[in-house]
C-alpha cells in the first residue's frame, strides 16, 4: 500500500466543521448547477426558439468544459496550494451564473456554462484540502460529508427547479438560486480556507492537458449527443475513432514527459482502476435513477396506464427530496464505516443497497410508496458510494497526487452520469407510442435494470479490489500507518454524529 506522508497542518485556527462545511458549500454549488437545468431544457428550447437538440448543448458544453478543465484545476492546486484556485474557480461560476441569468441568447448561455462546468475542479480540490488539513481521526468522515452533497446538491437542483420554473416561467428563474449558492461559497470559501500550500514541485504539463482535453471531447461527444446525431452516423463514429487515438497518443506523451498532467503508473494501478471504475458506475446508476423517476411518476395513469400524474414539483419533493435528506444523514455514519471498515467493504454495501433499489424500480414500482422506497436504497447507495471513493483514491497516490487523482476520479463519475443520461433517454424515446406520444412502460423496466446492472458492476469491482488486498496481503482498514497519536488526539472531540466538532 502507498502510504502518503501527511503533511502537518500550517498553523491554521480554521475548525474541521468549519472546513467541511466551507468545502460542502462548494461541491453541493457545483452539482446543484449541473442538475437544475435538466427539467428545463424544454423551456430552454422553447423560450429560446431553438430545436431540442440545440438546447441539449446546454449539458453538453458543461460536461465537455468540466472535463477539459477538471485535471488542470487539480494539478494547479496540487502545484501551487488550493485556496487561489478554488477562489478563482467560484468567481468564474458566479460570473457564469450571471451571464445564464441576464442572457437570452443560447451562445452567451454556452458560454455560461462553460464557465459553471469548471466548478468540477472543486471536488477533488476539497478532497486535497481536507487530506493536508486534518488527522486521520476525522479524515473519513469529512471527506464522506463533503463528497454525499455531489448527490444531495443534484436533488436540491431538481427541487429548486420544480419550485421555480413550473407552469411555463421563465427558465432563468432556478440561475437565481445557483447564484445565490455561488456567491455564499465564494464568500465562506474567502473567509475559511488555510493559506495556500503547494505539496508538489514542478510545472503544468499543459501539452498533456491539451492532448488529454482533445480526447475526453471526442469521448464525451457521441456520449451526449448520439441520441440526436443518430449512433451510427459519421459524427459518433469519427468522434469514438478520434477519442481512441487522441487518448492513445495522450498515455504515449504521459510516458516520454518528465513531469506529466498524471503518472500513467497511477492510471494502471489497480488501487485507483477500482474507484474510478466504482465512480464511473455510480454516477451511470445516479442519472438513470434521476430521469427514469422523473419521467415515470410524471406520466397521466389514465392515458399510459402506469405513472401517477405528478407534477415537477411533485416529482422532485415527494420521489426524490427524501432520499436527499437521507444522504446528508447517513453520510457521516457512511465515513465511521469507512474508518473501521475500510473503502471497499463500504463500496460493497452501498452498491447492494442500489441493485436492490433498482430491482424494486423494475419489477414493483406500480404503488408511490414503493418508488419512494426504491429511491431512498439508489440514493443510500449513491451517498455510500460517493463516502467510499474518496477514501480509496486517498490510499492509492502519494499527498502530492491527491488533487489530479480525484479529479481523474470526477471525470470518471461525469462520463458514467453522462452514459446514464443518455442511455435512459435513448431507450425512453425508442419506446415512445406512437399512439400517444409517451412512452411505454416497458422502457423504465429496462433504464431500472441497467441501473442494477451498474451497481452489480460496483459490487463486483467492490469484491475484486477485496480478493486482490487478500492475495497481496494488503489490509483492507485505510491508512494503518497512519500515527496513532493522530487517532488518540482526535478520539476526545469526536461528535457521534457529525464526527467533527
Amino acid at each position: 500500500m502507498t502510504t502518503a506522508t501527511r503533511t502537518p497542518a500550517p498553523g491554521t485556527a480554521v475548525r474541521p466543521w468549519l472546513l467541511v462545511l466551507a468545502l460542502s458549500l462548494g461541491v453541493t454549488t457545483l452539482s446543484l448547477l449541473q442538475s437544475l437545468v435538466v427539467p428545463v431544457l424544454g423551456a430552454i428550447a422553447e423560450q429560446l426558439d431553438v430545436s431540442p437538440g440545440a438546447a441539449g448543448w446546454v449539458l453538453t458544453a458543461n460536461l465537455l468544459a468540466a472535463a477539459v478543465l477538471t485535471p488542470v484545476l487539480g494539478r494547479l492546486g496540487d502545484l501551487r496550494g488550493e485556496r487561489p484556485v478554488i477562489l478563482g474557480i467560484l468567481v468564474a461560476v458566479v460570473l457564469g451564473t450571471v451571464l445564464a441569468i441576464a442572457t437570452t441568447s443560447l451562445p452567451a448561455l454556452l458560454v455560461a456554462r462553460v464557465l459553471q462546468g469548471s466548478s468540477y475542479g472543486l471536488f477533488p480540490l476539497a478532497i486535497s484540502v481536507l487530506r493536508r488539513e486534518l488527522p486521520q481521526a476525522r479524515l473519513s468522515v469529512a471527506m464522506s460529508v463533503v463528497s454525499s452533497t455531489l448527490a444531495v446538491g443534484g436533488v436540491v437542483g431538481l427541487v429548486a427547479t420544480g419550485l421555480l420554473a413550473g407552469d411555463g416561467a421563465d427558465y432563468r428563474t432556478p440561475f437565481w438560486v445557483g447564484l445565490g449558492a455561488a456567491v455564499t461559497s465564494l464568500v465562506t470559501a474567502w473567509a475559511v480556507l488555510p493559506p495556500p500550500v503547494a505539496r508538489a514541485s514542478g510545472r503544468v504539463d499543459w501539452w498533456g492537458a491539451v492532448v488529454l482535453g482533445l480526447g475526453l471531447v471526442l469521448l464525451l461527444l457521441p456520449v451526449s449527443q448520439g441520441t440526436t446525431w443518430g449512433w451510427a452516423s459519421p459524427g459518433v463514429l469519427g468522434c469514438a475513432a478520434g477519442a481512441v487515438v487522441v487518448l492513445g497518443c495522450w498515455v504515449v506523451l504521459q510516458r516520454r514527459t518528465a513531469e506529466p498532467l498524471v503518472r500513467p503508473a497511477m492510471l494502471a494501478d489497480r488501487r485507483t482502476v477500482i474507484p474510478n471504475l466504482a465512480g464511473l458506475m455510480t454516477g451511470l446508476a445516479l442519472f438513470a435513477s434521476f430521469l427514469a423517476v422523473l419521467q415515470y411518476v410524471q406520466s397521466p395513469s389514465d392515458v399510459t396506464g402506469y405513472g401517477f400524474d405528478a407534477t415537477v414539483l411533485e416529482a422532485a419533493v415527494v420521489y426524490l427530496l427524501p432520499g436527499g435528506v437521507l444522504g446528508i444523514l447517513v453520510a457521516p455514519f457512511a465515513g465511521h464505516v469507512v474508518t473501521r471498515l475500510g473503502g471497499l467493504p463500504t463500496l460493497l454495501l452501498g452498491a447492494s443497497c442500489g441493485v436492490a433499489g433498482f430491482a424494486l424500480l423494475a419489477f414493483l414500482r406500480g404503488q408511490p410508496w414503493v418508488v419512494v422506497v426504491a429511491g431512498l436504497l439508489t440514493q443510500l447507495s449513491v451517498t455510500v458510494a460517493y463516502a467510499a471513493l474518496p477514501s480509496l483514491v486517498v490510499q492509492a497516490v502519494r499527498e502530492d497526487e491527491t488533487g489530479v487523482a480525484n479529479a481523474v476520479n470526477s471525470i470518471a463519475r461525469s462520463v458514467g452520469q453522462a452514459m446514464g443520461s443518455t442511455l435512459a433517454v435513448t431507450l425512453i424515446a425508442a419506446s415512445t407510442d406512437q399512439g400517444t406520444g409517451l412512452p411505454r412502460n416497458i422502457a423504465f423496466t429496462w433504464v431500472s435494470l441497467i441501473g442494477a446492472g451498474a451497481s452489480a458492476a460496483v459490487v463486483l469491482v467492490a469484491v475484486a479490489g477485496l480478493i486482490g488486498d487478500r492475495r497481496s496481503g494488503r489490509p483492507r482498514r485505510p491508512d494503518p500507518l497512519a500515527p496513532v497519536e493522530e487517532a488518540v488526539a482526535g478520539a476526545g472531540e469526536w461528535s457521534p454524529v457529525s464526527g467533527l466538532r
